[in-house]
Parts: C-alpha cells; sequence; structure tokens
C-alpha cells in the first residue's frame, strides 16, 4: 500500500494522548521531573508491543525504545525517529479535552470552556493555509499539547503502517520518546549506545514543509546578588536590599534591544527568566541565545559588567555569576553530514509537501543529540501555537509528516 493511500489514525492517536497530563515541572531535581510522564510512556510502550515492535520498553529514566526491524539485504544506516512525550509548564496539562474542528471554514473559534479565548486568522495567519483542514484545539482553559504529542502521534501512525505493509524496503529504525524535552533536560540520562542509532530526526516542528537544521546555541546564567541585611527599624547607612540591585540590574538592561521582544531572525538575546530571595540575598535567573556559539561568551560578559557596574556603587554589596551550558547549534554538526537534511528534502518532494528550510529560535532535543553522535534535525508535525491555550494543530499536517517518514526510510535505504 503506497502511504499516501494510508488509512492514518494520528488524530485518533493526538486526541487520546493529549487526555494523558505529562506536564514537566522545571523546580523538580528528580528525573524525570514528574512521575506522570511515565503514564503515557507505559501506554506507548503498550501500543508498539500490540503493534509487533518486539523490544518495546522503558527504561528506569522514562525513556521509551523501540526497534522497526530492518527488511532489506543492503547496508542501511540505524535511523532513529524521536518525540518528547512532556509538555510544557506554562500553561496546565491538566484535563485536556481535545476538540475536532471538521473541515475548517476560516472563521474564528471560539473554545467552549473559555469564551474570551478565541482562535482568529490574524492573531495566526498560518490558518489561512489550513482552511479545509480539520483541526484539532483544546477547549479553553488548557494547552492542547500537539508539543509534542503531535510527534508521538505521527511517529506511531508510522510505526503501524510499516509494520503493516512489510514491502516497503527500510533499514532498522529506532523509536525513541522522551521525557522533560520542555525543561531542557530531554536528553540527560539517554544511554546513546542502548538507542545504537546513526543518525536521527526530531518530530517536533510547526507549520508543514518544515525542516529545521539550525538552533541557537543557548547557556544559562544563575546571577546571585548578596546585600547586607538589618532591622528595618536601625537600617540606616547599614542595610543594602539585595532585592532592590536585582531590579537596578534588570532595570539597566536594554529595552530597544538584547531581548526576545525585541529581536528575531538570527538575532540573539539575553532573557531574565526569574527574580526571587529576601532582602540579604536575591538570585536571578538569565537564558543566553544566539544562533553563533561565539557569542555567548560575549553577551556573558556583558550581562557580567552590568552587573558589576551596579554593584560596586554599593560597598558591601557583591555578586557570583554563574554560567551553565544547554545546548548547541545543530548546524556545527549537521554542516558536515549535509545529506541528512538533503534527504528529508527529497522526500517532502516525494509526499507532495513543499519544503520549508527554517531556523529555529531556540531548541530541540535534536540540537543536544547532534552533539552527543546522532546528527539530528527538526521535522513539521503541524503544532502551532505551542505553550498557549490557543494551540491547535492541522490532522493533514500530521499526516503529511507521517508521509514524509515513509519516504524518507525509502530514501535512506536506496542510498545505503
Amino acid at each position: 500500500m503506497a502511504i499516501k493511500d494510508y488509512n492514518h489514525k494520528v488524530a485518533e492517536r493526538l486526541m487520546r494522548y493529549v487526555q494523558i497530563d505529562t506536564t514537566a515541572d522545571p523546580n523538580s531535581t528528580s528525573f524525570p521531573s514528574t512521575e506522570i510522564q511515565k503514564d503515557l510512556g507505559k501506554v506507548l510502550v503498550q501500543e508498539l508491543l500490540d503493534l509487533g515492535v518486539e523490544d518495546a520498553e522503558m527504561d528506569e529514566w522514562g525513556y521509551v525504545f523501540g526497534t522497526v526491524k530492518g527488511n532489506t539485504s543492503n547496508d542501511v544506516p540505524t535511523i532513529c525517529f524521536c518525540a518528547h512525550m512532556d509538555t510544557a509548564p506554562d500553561v496546565t496539562g491538566k484535563n485536556v479535552k481535545p476538540i475536532l474542528h471538521k473541515n475548517y471554514d476560516g472563521n474564528p473559534i471560539t473554545l467552549p470552556d473559555d469564551n474570551n479565548q478565541v482562535i482568529t486568522t490574524d492573531k495566526h495567519p498560518y490558518l489561512k493555509e489550513k482552511i479545509g483542514d480539520d483541526l484539532i484545539t483544546a477547549s479553553g482553559l488548557t494547552l492542547l499539547g500537539a508539543d509534542d504529542k503531535a510527534g508521538v502521534a505521527c511517529i506511531m501512525d508510522f510505526v503501524e503502517y510499516l509494520m503493516g505493509n512489510p514491502g516497503i524496503k527500510h533499514g532498522d529504525i529506532r523509536i525513541l520518546f522522551t521525557p522533560d524535552e520542555e525543561v531542557g533536560r530531554g536528553v540527560d540520562h539517554l544511554d546513546m549506545e542502548k538507542l545504537n542509532a546513526d543518525y536521527g530526526y526530531t518530530l517536533d516542528g510547526g507549520v508543514q514543509g518544515s525542516i529545521e537544521d539550525e538552533s541557537f546555541s543557548a547557556d544559562a546564567v544563575k546571577l546571585t546578588v548578596h546585600g547586607v541585611s538589618a532591622h528595618p527599624g536601625y537600617a540606616k547607612g547599614k542595610l543594602i536590599n539585595a532585592l532592590k540591585l536585582g531590579g537596578k540590574i534588570l532595570a539597566a538592561l536594554p529595552n530597544d534591544s538584547w531581548s526576545p521582544e525585541t529581536t528575531e531572525g538570527r538575532e540573539g538575546f539575553v532573557h531574565p527568566t526569574s527574580f526571587d530571595g529576601i532582602q540579604e540575598k536575591a538570585t536571578l535567573g538569565f537564558i543566553i541565545r544566539d544562533h553563533e556559539t561565539s557569542k555567548l561568551a560575549e553577551y556573558e560578559a556583558r550581562l557580567k559588567e552590568i552587573a558589576k557596574s551596579v554593584i560596586d556603587q554599593y560597598p558591601g554589596a557583591s555578586f557570583e555569576f554563574e554560567v551553565s551550558e544547554q545546548y548547541r547549534n545543530m548546524k556545527e554538526i549537521l554542516k558536515e553530514v549535509p545529506f541528512v537534511t538533503e534527504y528529508v528534502i527529497d522526500a517532502m518532494k516525494k509526499a507532495d509537501v513543499t519544503p520549508r528550510p527554517v531556523i529555529i529560535r531556540g531548541g530541540t532535543d535534536g540540537s543536544r543529540l547532534s552533539f552527543m553522535g546522532l546528527p539530528c534535525p527538526n521535522l513539521f508535525t503541524g503544532e502551532m501555537a505551542i505553550h498557549s491555550k490557543h494551540e491547535y494543530v492541522s490532522v493533514q499536517d500530521m499526516q503529511k509528516a507521517v508521509q514524509t517518514m515513509g519516504e524518507l526510510v525509502q530514501i535512506w535505504e536506496q542510498h545505503k
């Protein structure tokens, strides 16, 4: 059966998966950050087993593995398809009520559980391309969770297609579902030897045809301000309030540049993400982003100098500046193996999908996987308006993602 004629089940799968709460917790020190992520993992393992994937399993960390065994005599690299099971903590993912909107007509979609939540083409221009498609949304009180359960659904649908059509020639295909991508720890405990794949693709992208092989490079900064505590009734000339110093540091950042709200394209930024403490000690969290890794050190030096210029005005105050690496631009690896991206572009064309190469103003598991020995660009699933109550996905986009995967594994088999 040609994959374009396959009776897709991505919509049913997605609507089932999103009802399982898998919200990640950035403040947790456990792994995965929430045990509930394993609830979906258990479901996926059983579904893979039911489909005939005999080695499907979930390890102690919550990673789900499985192998669709190759059926070719050619010596073909092992390809991994990966998606993450967790959802972002920005909006609740508990009690998600998915709604299927058949044959979208372009009019505003008012979500039934909160009439203030209205999805329009003005706010979401990509919807203009989706008129006539079937859309899935949440009900207005939660996010949908298509990020990245749409990717999970696409991979599962792809597995069912391959297992039911042994005439499609392909090499070994490894399936990987990860926890905690949304809190930046998605591959912290991944056993690459166990994964045992040569090249990979994450299914975690947006508009149909998007292929992302260039991401931000990213660091995190923890800036700790130490003030001087004193009883407020007798504080004159003694108290140096760390909270106020932290506020002064934030106020000293540029207002018209160097921030997410003032940059686009390849422009990087420094973004404060947290601020807490007491008068004696305050902690500020920042994320540092740019597509050129070398610029991260420049940004960090500038941020450190801003902090120093504030703190130096208050003798007795001090600060600590800690930098931690998060991920690096996958392009640094993928430029050495351009065929990994080129094969996807060819596969999209065979699936009647117009390729849309784009850069990521962010990162995916693929960013880190690429530097762990698995060159791994990111493919579209149709997930849009992510991390919000307006999140939606086109069923037809998900189907095209599955069809692209089907064409892709055959291209790999032919190129050996």
